[in-house]
């Protein structure tokens, strides 16, 4: 069924998509109330910037992982797919601890391990195709940044 590597791009973006949605429209009531409260830096970006920015890195993470996946089927393969799923599953998991159990602590423990995991998950995903771990670079810097983010939040706020 998905034998074209389009088929699988637009599933991989599609699903990614969804499940990125998913998981910040659980927390997204948060955002006028809790975290609007709470003492952030003077560089906090606006909002409205999260929506299209996390759309255009699910999207690039989508067709990363359809150009893996389209790969012959390898142990190099399995572990690239494995190591993608462990730092989507971390990704997911990020909105909920922060906004949802308004934990900022554990937050940052979680995202500091999904950096680390992005980076594994390039560097298995360039060792099989590089274009497949350059479409990561912005989503590493964008998590690095959120990285900081949250440590500043949460120390602004202890």
């Amino acid at each position: 069924m998905f034998q074209s590597i389009w088929a699988k791009i637009i599933l991989c973006s599609i699903v990614i998509v969804i499940l990125g949605t998913l998981s910040g429209l659980s927390t997204v009531s948060q955002i006028p109330t809790w975290y609007a409260e709470l003492n952030k830096p003077s560089w906090n970006p606006p909002s409205w910037i999260f929506g299209p920015m996390w759309t255009t890195l699910y999207i690039l993470m989508g067709v990363a992982l359809a150009r893996i996946w389209h790969l012959t089927s390898s142990q190099a393969r399995s572990t690239a797919l494995i190591l993608f799923g462990i730092q989507l599953l971390l990704n997911l998991i990020w909105s909920p601890i922060f906004f949802g159990m308004h934990k900022l602590g554990l937050a940052l423990i979680v995202i500091l391990i999904l950096v680390i995991c992005i980076i594994l998950t390039i560097r298995s995903f360039v060792s099989l195709d590089k274009v497949s771990g350059w479409l990561l670079v912005p989503y590493l810097l964008w998590v690095s940044f959120a990285s900081f983010l949250n440590y500043t939040i949460y120390q602004l706020n202890l």
